[in-house]
């Protein structure tokens, strides 16, 4: 999904620095994983494709913040679209 945000917070010895990979385009979401002391965050197409990636060591990342773009509940947009009820009139 367009939107799709990872930050990343590494310790750079007497300071932090933070990380940002964003998912660019439409379609395009953002995959953590964590391997062989290794965090890879990479930005992926929709069949898969790794567009880039970008890779910290474990030990130095302190935080990884995963913010997914806000989606919109559908129950609610479905009670805003349906009709006001009426009341049947007296006779």
């Amino acid at each position: 999904m367009k939107g799709d945000r990872v930050e990343i917070v590494v310790d750079a010895g007497d300071t932090t620095r933070t990380y940002e990979v964003v998912a660019g385009r439409a379609g395009r979401r953002v995959e953590t994983a964590v391997r062989r002391g290794v965090v890879e965050v990479s930005e992926v197409t929709r069949n898969g494709t790794v567009v880039r990636t970008a890779r910290f060591m474990a030990n130095r990342v302190l935080a990884l913040v995963e913010q997914p773009v806000p989606r919109e509940d559908t129950s609610e947009t479905e009670a805003r679209r349906a009709a006001p009820l009426r009341e049947d009139p007296k006779s």
